[in-house]
């Protein structure tokens, strides 16, 4: 179960840094991701989410009751409870680590199709201006109507510009905390290390 949470966890990963940069890589992926929220896609993925999350309750559960089984405080826990502790720690620091990655990977996916659609209505609006501003005017009345289009044309890309650039800045925020959390499981998986070495000795 171990080895299939890493695969987990590195295939989530390299999804991640597919969404981070702009590649043809990175299309497919979203190409993807939108035929798998498709369909039957999103209740197999809440099903594969919520038997996850089951397992992770139970890797917890196991863990407090093994700290529980000592009969005073004193006691010395055994070292078999100790290694099942440890393999029950790392499961399930490995399986959250793996809902956050699939909750990141949703929100990416989120944002990049909304920006996505967000650029494509900015530029129709673009090229609506160009539009209006290139066309001759006969009469004054229609010259005032189209100076109204394209002021609330202008509001309207401006208001886009500012959304674009929210979203942005969440995906940014998002990327940070995929790297924080990279750095942190490493560091988790280099003391777990450490530990189970020290065990052995």
């Amino acid at each position: 179960m171990i080895q299939l949470m890493f695969i987990v966890i590195l295939s989530e990963m390299a999804l991640i840094l597919a969404f981070l940069f702009r590649t043809p890589f990175r299309k497919l992926v979203v190409l993807g991701l939108d035929q798998i929220k498709r369909g039957r896609g999103p209740i197999v993925v809440k099903t594969v989410a919520g038997t996850v999350l089951v397992a992770l309750m139970t890797s917890v559960y196991s863990i407090i009751k093994i700290k529980n089984t000592r009969i005073d405080k004193a006691a010395i826990v055994s070292l078999t409870d100790q290694v099942l502790m440890v393999k029950h720690l790392l499961e399930a620091t490995l399986m959250g680590c793996s809902l956050f990655l699939a909750l990141m990977i949703d929100r990416l996916h989120h944002y990049i199709r909304e920006l996505r659609i967000r650029r494509k209505s900015m530029e129709s609006i673009k090229k609506q201006n160009r539009g209006s501003e290139d066309g001759k005017a006969s009469s004054l009345d229609e010259i005032k109507a189209l100076e109204n289009e394209i002021a609330t044309s202008h509001t309207r890309l401006k208001q886009l510009e500012s959304e674009i650039e929210t979203k942005t800045k969440d995906v940014h925020t998002a990327e940070s905390n995929v790297l924080a959390l990279r750095k942190q499981s490493k560091g988790f998986f280099l003391s777990m290390i450490d530990y189970l070495r020290k065990i052995k000795t």
